[in-house]
């Protein structure tokens, strides 16, 4: 490529995936959001790439501000935060890390789920408290469970298939419509869904239409065994609805990777016993980022050499 085209780069990334995207492209660093707009104003009109996440996303404004903007690309499978409309109507391309990070959102989706009912971070805290006799050991068993997953996606679908295939779970699930290819129970709604299992998987992606889809009456019909798990986005359950439900006891429990309004945690949740929080993590492995990363180049790589991306929105 004689014009090395520009790209701008909206989330952070190490030094090594740095260097694998100036393979196919200049890149102006604008993770800091306080310095965002200083660099948009110095690069803005080179700027034929952007690079984000679904959760900080590309905004029309900033589009507005990339006069020679060709395409954007979202590094993970969600982009919720990317004007999908105001690209389309700029004749945009756009992409996203479909498939990139399944395998690490799965697994890490497994961890919260054996964390949350085998008690396993309230365990440890027990031992470093030197409570080794008075920790309770009356925990559930994982194996045989119902677990119902909330959107079965690619990465739905492969947390349905460790959990049948390695603990011999029923599984159900609830989508906006039934899938065909699947031998699994369809529920039609949330509340459906949650009612007839044990474990309810939130693997929805984030957005308006999904705010808020875990509310009061939903954590009420998984009731007081019931355990809530998601790895997908915070938005999809009402902050204050699972606090009550936990602090009361109406669930059992939950595992999270995400949450409404992070990085900031409410207080309240970190006082409860019956929840294990990790900081967004779950798509985070070394192999996924490495995929992630690649798939990106790719797509800039195709689109600048006037080929099709792999993976568009």
């Amino acid at each position: 490529m004689i014009d090395t085209p520009a790209l701008l780069l909206l989330n952070p990334l190490p030094d090594w995936a740095l260097a694998r995207l100036g393979e196919v492209a200049i890149v102006h660093d604008a993770s800091d959001r306080e310095r965002r707009d200083a660099i948009v104003d110095a690069v803005g009109p080179t700027i034929r790439a952007v690079l984000t996440i679904g959760t900080i996303g590309c905004t029309e404004d900033l589009m507005a501000r990339l006069p020679r903007l060709e395409i954007v690309s979202a590094m993970g499978v969600g982009y919720e935060g990317i004007d999908v409309a105001a690209a389309r109507r700029r004749g945009l391309v756009l992409s996203h890390g479909k498939g990139a990070n399944q395998v690490s959102v799965a697994d890490h989706a497994l961890a919260l789920i054996l964390a949350a009912i085998r008690g396993v971070a309230q365990g440890f805290d027990a031992v470093r408290r030197g409570e080794w006799r008075q920790v309770n050991s009356a925990l559930p068993q994982v194996t045989g469970r119902r677990v119902g997953i909330l959107g079965l996606g690619d990465i739905g679908l492969a947390i349905a298939r460790r959990c049948e295939r390695g603990f011999d779970m029923s599984v159900a699930y609830h989508n906006r419509r039934p899938r065909d290819d699947v031998p699994y129970a369809y529920h039609p709604s949330p509340a459906a869904l949650a009612k007839a299992v044990d474990i309810l998987v939130l693997a929805a992606p984030g957005g308006p239409e999904t705010r808020h889809l875990v509310d009061a009456p939903v954590l009420d019909a998984l009731g007081p065994e019931g355990f809530l798990v998601n790895i997908a986005r915070g938005s999809l359950a009402d902050n204050a609805a699972l606090l009550s439900a936990l602090r009361e006891r109406r669930i059992a429990g939950a595992g999270l990777d995400v949450i409404d309004g992070e990085p900031t945690v409410p207080p309240e949740f970190l006082a409860l016993d019956n929840l294990v929080i990790t900081p967004h993590v779950a798509g985070r492995s070394p192999e996924s980022v490495a995929g992630m990363v690649g798939l990106a180049a790719d797509n800039f790589r195709a689109h600048f050499e006037g080929r099709a991306v792999a993976t568009p929105i």
